[in-house]
């Protein structure tokens, strides 16, 4: 799907969590590409498969949850066959996870200092505590937060929503990561805030060659800022393909009512659409197409398996009618 060499490939991944009505699949046959200096948007409704997908990439997938198939692979290494702590010596140091929620992701009982200077000495990128701080001064710096040398000794309390977040920025970049996880990076934003926050990571992918991977809910911020988008649902891919053409061309019944979900600006009085019945039951789903009770264009073929296949250049869709969705 990208023309450089992928920083980030995974193909068929399924992730599983045991429950008591069963095995259940939150990501089932994942295949992405990510290259470096790229942004790819992942949308998709809550338990769509989103964070799970990238969770099981970072290595964070808790037992009983577990990688059951697939192939993750970070500049060309699988890393599903690496040791814990090989893995763990990458997670921080080349990729990094921004999380939605920096009030609860940042120690309450630690100074933001003392955070970033930890996260530095881990992964021995000082030779010293003071070294560190100076780093870490240096850090807040780059992501925005005035009087960086005095904000160190401040708690996350004592930050705005924003400073949180862009201190979490700071903690994930802090060893120079190739690839950036950011899951909801503006979650309970405001809209100023938010755009700066957007226009942070932007600048550190540019000016670094950063992957970032974008977690949302919000198509608009996808569109403004994403080169690709993947959309998800009931753990699996049913869209990719560049992001100014999946939001003009949709071609999956799904993508399309998302987009007919959102208020337009051009046209305030148009009725906003919502997407009829409920996500299916992971522990329950057969072969067919997972979206078929919910899809005004299903027809009794999409009973059947439905593969993600390509449509043209860079374009994919889980959909057997494809072709009449845009």
């Amino acid at each position: 799907m990208t023309v450089a060499e992928p920083l980030l490939a995974v193909r068929g991944l399924r992730t599983v969590f045991p429950t008591r009505r069963g095995l259940l699949a939150a990501c089932d046959g994942v295949d992405l590409q990510l290259a470096a200096g790229e942004a790819l948007g992942v949308v998709g409704e809550s338990g769509s498969g989103k964070s799970v997908t990238f969770l099981s990439v970072l290595g964070l997938i808790r037992p009983p949850g577990r990688i059951e198939a697939g192939e993750i692979l970070f500049e060309g290494r699988n890393l599903i066959r690496l040791p814990a702590a090989a893995r763990r010596a990458l997670r921080g140091r080349a990729m990094a996870l921004a999380m939605q929620d920096s009030l609860s992701a940042l120690n309450p009982a630690l100074t933001i200092g003392t955070q970033i200077v930890e996260t530095i000495l881990a992964h021995g990128l000082a030779r010293s505590r003071a070294a560190a701080r100076d780093r870490a001064v240096e850090l807040l710096h780059r992501v925005g937060i005035p009087s960086s040398d005095r904000r160190l000794n401040d708690y996350p309390h004592q930050f705005s929503g924003g400073m949180r977040q862009r201190a979490m920025i700071a903690i994930a970049l802090a060893a120079e990561p190739k690839l950036l996880v950011a899951d909801e990076p503006t979650t309970a934003l405001d809209v100023t805030i938010r755009a700066q926050v957007l226009d942070l990571i932007d600048r550190l992918r540019r000016e670094r060659g950063l992957a970032v991977a974008l977690i949302t809910h919000d198509l608009g911020v996808v569109a403004e800022r994403c080169d690709r988008v993947m959309v998800m649902y009931a753990g699996q891919v049913v869209e990719e393909g560049p992001t100014a053409e999946v939001i003009a061309s949709p071609r999956h019944p799904y993508t399309r009512s998302l987009l007919a979900s959102l208020p337009s600006l051009e046209d305030p009085d148009r009725p906003i659409d919502a997407i009829p019945g409920q996500v299916p039951d992971l522990t329950r789903v057969d072969a067919g197409c997972r979206f078929r009770n919910r899809c005004p264009l299903a027809v009794e073929l999409c009973m059947q398996p439905v593969e993600l296949r390509a449509l043209g250049a860079n374009r994919l869709s889980r959909c057997i009618r494809a072709e009449e969705v845009a």
